[in-house]
């Protein structure tokens, strides 16, 4: 009966320190990895938010030059022979052509990055208009005067290359061209050659030490 009695006083008896420990083991490291799970999902939830901005951003600038001739449709390209050296014109944005509402043929675009520390409003839409900034509920957030906020954090960079006809990889320099060879081989004259365009699409964030690319779209312009 005695023993009968311990047995049971030893079934009854609580959690040990070191299974109380334990325990508290076991729990932690358990939510531990629920936080880390959680925290990775909305990592990788807003990098694919931004990667589909960054691509949309891209594709708003190729919509923009959708119409545009490689060169100046008046002025084109030219080389002018200086003594021994030789000095490419009309390459870039003409005289008057500001913003993106002058801009009309596809050297006009080399160099420009719209938005976040560059040299031109933006980022900007298929219409050349930047794009503005929305608030949580949807609406355009305004500045002090009421004039809408860019798009915060984002630039467009637009790079504008001219690359060999029979092989779309190899970067010819601006001013370069083929010499006709009579009677046979017209030449290729500095302005015949296909352009290679492309848009970088970066975003820096309010923590970010850096911007960071998040999209990059290329194409050939026969």
């Amino acid at each position: 009966m005695v023993r009968s009695m311990g047995a049971k006083r030893a079934c009854a008896r609580g959690f040990t320190l070191i299974e109380a420990s334990l325990a508290i083991v076991i729990v932690g490291v358990a939510v531990l990895a629920l936080v880390e799970a959680q925290s990775s999902f909305l990592r990788t939830n807003a990098w694919s938010t931004q990667s589909a901005t960054g691509t949309y951003l891209a594709n708003e600038i190729r919509e923009l030059s959708r119409t545009f001739t490689r060169h100046d449709p008046v002025t084109s390209i030219w080389v002018e022979t200086d003594g021994s050296s030789s000095i490419l014109r009309g390459w870039g944005p003409e005289a008057g052509e500001l913003s993106s509402a002058d801009f009309d043929d596809l050297d006009d675009l080399d160099g420009l990055r719209f938005g976040e520390g560059g040299n031109q409003a933006g980022p900007i839409d298929g219409f050349g208009n930047v794009i503005p900034q929305l608030n949580p509920d949807g609406t355009v957030e305004l500045d002090s005067q009421g004039n809408p906020v860019p798009m915060r954090g984002w630039s467009q960079e637009v790079r504008v290359e001219k690359v060999d006809p029979f092989n779309n990889s190899l970067v010819r320099d601006k001013s370069y061209l083929v010499a006709a060879v009579p009677p046979d081989f017209p030449g290729r004259a500095v302005d015949g050659f296909p352009l290679r365009v492309t848009v970088i699409v970066r975003y820096r964030g309010d923590f970010d030490p850096e911007a960071l690319e998040m999209a990059r779209v290329v194409w050939i312009v026969p």
